[in-house]
Formats: C-alpha cells, sequence, structure tokens
C-alpha cells in the first residue's frame, strides 16, 4: 500500500550477508540507544526491519512478483542509500553506516526534485499536479508518510485533511453563468465570477484582491477560499491567471513561493546558513539529527541550522549561545558586587570605606541591607536607619551568583581554549604540506607520508569534540537543564565519570598536536618512524576515546532522563558528512534548465514528461578564484529571459529587502 523505504532485496541482503549487522534476534526496536553492535538511529524506523522479522507466523512469504513490484518504486538515491549502508558493513566501518545521506540542492535542481516528489504522489493517486502539490506542503513534502495515511485514512479523509477539493469533469476557467459576488453584491456578466472546485463563485476583482493579500502576507503556498468555514485551497492555475492579468510582479512571486515550498515546507530539506548565502539547500535522507556540510564548505548542525555542536544537543547550545552572547555573566558580576538604588533601581558599587553610599539619582541608602536612609550619619549610627540583623535570603543569593559565575567562569575558558586551538591548528595544513614537500625530495627510506595527513583530520576532529563537551559539560551537570532528573549523587557520579574519559581524550589530544607541530622534514629516518608510530597510535586513541565519550552520552548520560529528550548527532571519525550533488532523473526531451511550471499543467501532460528515464544528471556548478560558490541564482522565463527570483538568499531576506 505505500513504498517502503527500502527495498525487500536490500534487506534480503541484509540478512543473508557474510557479515550482518548484529542487531538482537527478537526485538530489533527494544534496542535502548546507538552503540557500536547497532549503528543505525535508535530506534529503528519500522519500515527498515527486514520482511523475515516483521511478517507475523500466519503470513506468508512475498512472492517474487511482489518484490519486483516493490522495487519499481525505489530511486537512484535510495539505491546509493542502500549501497552505501551495505559497503560500509562490508568494510568493517559500522561507525559510517548512519541512516543520513544529505544531498545539495542548488538552482538548477530545485525544480527537478520537486517534481520528482510531485510526480510520485500524481501517479499513485492518479492527480493533477496542483492538487499533488496542495497535498504534500500540508503533510510537509513526506512522500512517506502520504503513502502511510492513504492506507490509514483512505483518499476522501486523506484529501479533506488537506483542503484539497476533487470535482470530476470541471474545467479550471471561469463559470459560464452570471452571478452575484457575495464580497461585493454586485452583479456580474457570465466570465467575470469565477467558480472554484469547493463550489464557491466571487467575482474576478475581489478574487484577485484576496489572491494579492494572501501572497503579500507570506500564505500564497495554501490560499483557502474566501467563502466562511471553507478549508479548501484554490487553485494555483486560477490563482496565477487573475493575479498576472493586474500585477505580474506579485504572480511571479506567487511562483517563487511554489517552487521554494519544497525547502520552505519541507522537514527533511533545509537552506544552507552560509552568510553570504550561497543558494544551496541541503537534503537530507533519514535521521534528521546529524550534522553536514555543503559544497560551499560551510559546517552545521541540520537539525539547528547553528554551527555543528555535537556532543552539545541543540538545546544545550542554544542556551550556551544566548549565555555567552547576551552578557548575562556581566549581569552576574553586577550582582555579586554593585547592590539595587531603592529609588531609581539601578545599580550602585561601593568604592569606599563607609556602609551610607549615595546614588546618582540623589537617594542615600544602607550598603548593608539595601534599604533607604538619610543622608545624615555619624560614626556610630546612620540617620534614619538602623540595622544590624542578617539578611540570610540575601546573602544565600550572592553567593549562589558567585558560584555560578566561578562554574560558568571555568567552563567557558576551557571551552574558549580548545576553540583557540582548533583555529590555530587549522593553519598546521599548509604547514604540514610543506614538511611533505621537503621529506619527499630528499633521500629518504620513508615515502609515503598519509600518515601526517590522517593524523591531522582526527587531530581536527577530536579538538573540535573536545571543545563543545565542555558547554554538554555545564549544562548536563549544572542546576538549569537536569535538576529534578538526577539526585545530587547520581550527578555526582556520572560526572566523575564523563570527566575522566574527558581528561582522558584531552590529555592525548595534546600529545597528538605536539608531534603534529615537530619539524620532521629535518630529523633522520629513525626519527621520522618513532613520529609516525606515535601519530599513528595517536590517532587511533582518540578516535577511540572519541566514540567512548559518545557511547558514555548516549547511553549512561541522556538515555536515563524520562523528562526531557536530548538528541545529539552521531560521531564519524572521517568528520562531517559532506553533501553531494543531488541526482535526478529526467526524459531526454526535457532539460534542467529549460523546464517551467505550465500555468495549465495537469497529470497526464506530466504524466508522459516522465515516461523516459535516463541516467541521472549531476548539476553543475561553478567557482570563482577563492573557492566560494559564485552560482546566480536567478530562474528565467522561457520567453522572456527576466528574472523571476533569486534565489541567493531565502524568500523571507528577499521580501524584506
Amino acid at each position: 500500500s505505500f513504498r517502503p523505504l527500502l527495498s525487500d532485496r536490500f534487506c534480503a541482503r541484509l540478512l543473508f550477508s557474510s557479515n550482518p549487522p548484529p542487531w538482537p534476534p527478537n526485538s530489533i526496536d527494544s534496542c535502548p540507544s546507538r552503540s557500536d553492535r547497532f549503528p543505525f538511529p535508535s530506534p529503528l524506523p519500522p519500515r527498515f526491519n527486514p520482511p523475515a522479522l516483521r511478517m507475523a507466523e500466519d503470513e506468508d512469504c512475498p512472492s517474487s512478483s511482489d518484490v519486483e513490484e516493490d522495487d519499481c518504486y525505489i530511486t537512484d538515491q535510495e539505491d546509493a542509500i542502500e549501497e552505501n549502508v551495505l559497503q560500509g558493513l562490508e568494510d568493517g566501518r559500522e561507525e559510517d553506516c548512519h541512516w543520513s545521506l544529505s544531498s545539495v540542492i542548488t538552482k538548477e535542481s530545485l525544480l527537478a526534485a520537486q517534481k520528482e516528489d510531485l510526480r510520485k504522489v500524481m501517479e499513485l493517486l492518479v492527480l493533477k499536479e496542483q492538487h499533488a502539490r496542495t497535498l504534500l506542503i500540508h503533510y510537509r513534502w513526506d512522500v512517506e508518510r502520504i503513502f502511510e495515511l492513504l492506507d490509514q485514512k483512505g483518499r476522501e479523509r486523506l484529501f479533506s485533511e488537506a483542503g484539497v477539493t476533487i470535482v470530476e469533469n470541471k474545467g479550471l476557467s471561469a463559470s459560464s453563468s452570471s452571478g452575484t459576488c457575495n464580497v461585493c453584491f454586485e452583479s456580474f456578466p457570465p466570465g467575470a465570477v469565477t467558480e472554484m472546485d469547493c463550489g464557491h463563485s466571487f467575482c474576478n476583482d475581489c478574487w484577485t484582491e484576496h489572491f494579492i493579500v494572501k501572497i503579500n502576507d507570506g500564505q500564497s503556498r495554501r490560499i483557502r477560499c474566501m467563502a466562511p468555514k471553507c478549508s479548501a485551497v484554490c487553485d494555483e492555475a486560477v490563482i496565477r491567471n487573475l493575479v498576472s492579468a493586474k500585477h505580474p510582479d506579485i504572480a511571479d512571486r506567487f511562483d517563487r513561493f511554489l517552487l521554494e515550498s519544497y525547502i520552505e515546507d519541507n522537514n527533511k530539506v533545509k537552506w544552507c546558513p552560509s552568510v553570504p548565502h550561497c543558494g544551496n539547500a541541503i537534503r537530507v535522507e533519514g535521521d534528521i539529527y546529524c550534522e553536514v556540510e555543503c559544497t560551499c564548505g560551510i559546517q552545521f548542525c541540520f537539525s539547528c541550522l547553528s554551527e555543528a555542536h555535537s556532543p552539545c544537543s541543540c538545546l544545550m547550545w542554544e542556551l550556551w549561545t544566548k549565555k555567552c552572547q547576551d552578557e548575562s555573566e556581566t549581569v552576574n558580576w553586577i550582582t555579586v558586587n554593585t547592590k539595587p538604588c531603592p529609588k531609581c533601581h539601578k545599580p550602585v558599587e561601593k568604592n569606599g570605606g563607609c556602609n551610607l553610599v549615595a546614588c546618582i539619582c540623589g537617594q542615600a541608602f544602607c550598603w548593608l541591607c539595601g534599604g533607604a536612609t538619610g543622608r545624615d550619619h555619624t560614626w556610630s549610627s546612620i540617620s534614619g536607619h538602623s540595622c544590624g540583623r542578617f539578611k540570610d535570603d540575601q546573602a544565600k543569593r550572592t553567593e549562589r551568583a558567585r558560584r555560578d559565575l566561578y562554574r560558568y567562569m571555568h567552563y567557558h575558558n576551557r571551552y574558549k581554549a580548545h576553540t583557540d586551538s582548533l583555529k590555530q591548528e587549522s593553519n598546521l595544513k599548509e604547514t604540514i604540506q610543506g614538511k611533505i614537500s621537503i621529506s619527499e625530495n630528499k633521500e629518504s627510506k620513508i615515502k609515503d607520508y598519509t600518515w601526517v595527513i590522517n593524523g591531522l583530520n582526527r587531530l581536527f576532529r577530536s579538538r573540535r569534540v573536545l571543545s563543545y563537551s565542555y558547554p554538554f559539560a555545564f549544562y548536563m551537570f549544572g542546576d538549569e537543564l537536569f535538576k529534578d532528573e538526577m539526585t545530587p549523587q547520581e550527578r555526582d557520579m556520572k560526572q566523575n565519570l564523563f570527566e575522566d574519559q574527558q581528561q582522558q581524550l584531552e590529555a592525548n589530544v595534546e600529545k597528538l598536536s605536539m608531534f603534529l607541530e615537530k619539524d620532521f622534514q629535518h630529523f633522520s629516518d629513525d626519527e621520522v618512524m618513532d613520529i609516525m608510530r606515535h601519530v599513528i597510535n595517536l590517532s587511533n586513541v582518540v578516535d577511540r576515546l572519541c566514540k567512548q565519550m559518545y557511547q558514555c552520552i548516549e547511553n549512561d548520560l541522556l538515555y536515563p532522563l524520562q523528562r526531557a529528550t536530548h538528541n545529539i548527532a552521531p560521531y564519524k571519525s572521517k568528520g562531517l558528512e559532506r553533501a553531494s550533488e543531488l541526482s535526478v532523473c529526467w526524459d531526454s526531451d526535457q532539460s534542467l534548465t529549460s523546464t517551467k511550471t505550465s500555468h495549465d499543467d495537469n497529470s497526464a501532460q506530466l504524466g508522459s514528461a516522465h515516461n523516459g528515464i535516463v541516467p541521472s544528471k549531476h548539476a553543475s556548478s561553478s567557482s570563482d578564484e577563492s573557492g566560494c560558490s559564485s552560482r546566480k541564482r536567478a530562474r528565467t522565463e522561457a520567453q522572456g529571459g527576466a528574472p523571476l527570483f533569486d534565489l541567493n538568499m531565502p524568500a523571507e531576506v528577499i521580501d524584506k529587502s
């Protein structure tokens, strides 16, 4: 009833391969978390479970014809995912087999990617393109979910919830009869009144104004009927025809919004957060809690679009960046070292020994208790005031603020130190390349220096993990997030466990950095061999320690939590996954650059455009001298060639400018 995420052929290959994945034989879905023995995201999606383990006892094995029918829905992109996982299992790289494959969507491939999903829904449900797009936008462009809900809810309920109204034997043109508009209450001749699929009719002028208001308000992707309590989505062809007659520029914006809905309304596609914007979007298959690298070079967390921050969760990293940026610790310092004026409430710092303090507003108050006083005082008393009783609450608040400040500075200083070290070590790559060139040109028994580059990459990866482990520890063992989740004894035990692994990783990372900074190009062969041995060993050690730290975080720290869910991106020894160019199959008679959504496109026309499938084509891109992407994000009309929109930035940025 719906297309499986993986083909039965692939599941069978996993089951009967020489090195099958070591999942538990009886309860695949009960795996508590990701670990070395189970490389896939936990819990495993039900559609990934091999059919042999999902079938009930009274079910028959699928026939070969059923398998072939399922395979008809497997695309080239999914085949690439299958081969990626299988190759990783065969090579013993289980840590690289996490269920995420990212691809870059450029201006050239955006329309193609959208058309591909539209085609799937149109062919399965026999819909026009406009209805398929409405359905996909409502369900966040999740084709798998549409297929599942079709089986669970049925066709009519699926369409009703999405606002899709199907009328048989009805064209898109205006109604042929005259009528009275229920908005302006004017009578109009035939052709001046338009009826939508839901059956409601209004004059063309009222429809046009309604459409323009919705487009300007950013609601162009789901413009509903004007009739009260009507949830039907208006026909995009009618919207385009009516608006373009008076405001062609707004109609062009409407086309742009429909095209960009594949990114804006898609849970698995997001804009690259680069500044200035590179014009690319990233699509992931599978787990959205991952870290990817765009072709422009920026590395980011796909879930929250901030910089790659694992092992920090997205919530932890959001709180940490806010804490570092909004000068909240300055507020803590003010709390510790100043007291508010009882009149104007501004902070006042005492710069003398007398406890009678005067604010710039003219109010005098006692420094000991903060109470307002008169200005006259003697050595023993202050006019209009006497205090000597200990303020326990105020003393506790001051001590708490001082302790929180010291704790924050402890973690922040170490986070900043490792971040600065990572920036300085990033300059080592060019220096090491020069050292390798000198070493290769001299007479030596050692000719292979790949161990240096491999060690440098491991250094970058482990240093990054170490850097972000301090914000994680700040919130994991503090009172801000998990105060009621752990007892003090449990917190101390878990903190000691984590800090022990953190210290081991820190010590070995510093050793690896020390050996890589040595001028080995001037050393003898024996000395170089000694450095090589240390670099290789330390590279393996820091990689193993990083894996152990992630396992400790997932299994021992985060997994037992009951009230909070914190997901982190999986650790990868080779670094972040670099997104590849999106591959989309196209008809041989239809080029990628000249394809434009037709105003009266229907299911028969688009279905015929995909009858012939040719090998996938990769979108090409150009780069300037600095290596940055120089693609011009402009889609041109098929006839005039005028730019319709700019994909160098998201739609909301363009509208503001």
